[in-house]
């Protein structure tokens, strides 16, 4: 039985490194509901489909990392994309900038890669999961807004191919990971640095979604 209520607020993420500081600020918050949805759209458009048929939030958040595509954008920045222009107006005063976000089906890990994707689609950051999300929002009638944070810039590479590294439902294979970083030792000043950035950018997009919910 589908449950109605409009004071329901759902903030989904892929992972619980992007999600882990927005969870410990809003900590015992009534009407806020976090929910990790896995990478990638099929395991996004589960997730929440399977919230969907339970309960009907008044508000739906795409949240996490996303790559840079548009060169001005800094490790760190929050960026958002909605049809709604009231959530626009919130986000907006809580220090997001409004951007055009592509939804990929695999991560961009290249300079060459991202340059190539600014180019096709015009998008201002890369994501995974916002795409299908947005989707079930609209077919339901729910607002929904992506907001995202730049944990790679568009001039820096990935420091490992994550697609090569992933199973096949999309979540990262820790045996490959050890194997490749056994093999290239030298990758993981690099993938510290990219952890370290993250580190920061889920703080920074905590600080913008604790202001709107």
């Amino acid at each position: 039985m589908l449950m109605k209520d409009s004071q329901i607020t759902l903030v989904c993420f892929a992972l619980k490194e992007e999600a882990g500081p927005f969870r410990r600020a809003c900590a015992g918050r009534d009407g806020v509901s976090i929910l990790l949805t896995g990478i990638g759209q099929a395991n996004a458009s589960r997730a929440v489909a399977n919230f969907l048929s339970k309960q009907s939030p008044a508000l739906v958040f795409t949240c996490g990392f996303a790559g840079g595509l548009n060169p001005q954008l800094t490790t760190g920045d929050v960026v958002f994309s909605t049809e709604g222009g009231t959530i626009a107006t919130r986000l907006t005063s809580a220090g997001a900038t409004q951007a055009h976000v592509f939804c990929a089906e695999r991560v961009a890990v290249t300079v060459a890669e991202k340059h190539a994707l600014r180019e096709q689609t015009g998008a201002d950051a890369v994501e995974m999961e916002s795409g299908a999300i947005q989707s079930l929002c609209r077919e339901r009638g729910i607002p929904c807004a992506t907001v995202r944070v730049i944990s790679d810039t568009a001039n820096e590479d990935l420091p490992l191919d994550f697609n090569q590294l992933s199973k096949p439902d999309k979540n990262l294979d820790f045996g490959k990971l050890a194997v490749t970083l056994l093999k290239r030792p030298g990758k993981i000043p690099a993938l510290l640095r990219l952890q370290k950035n993250c580190s920061l950018a889920s703080r920074n997009l905590s600080d913008v979604l604790m202001k709107v919910v």
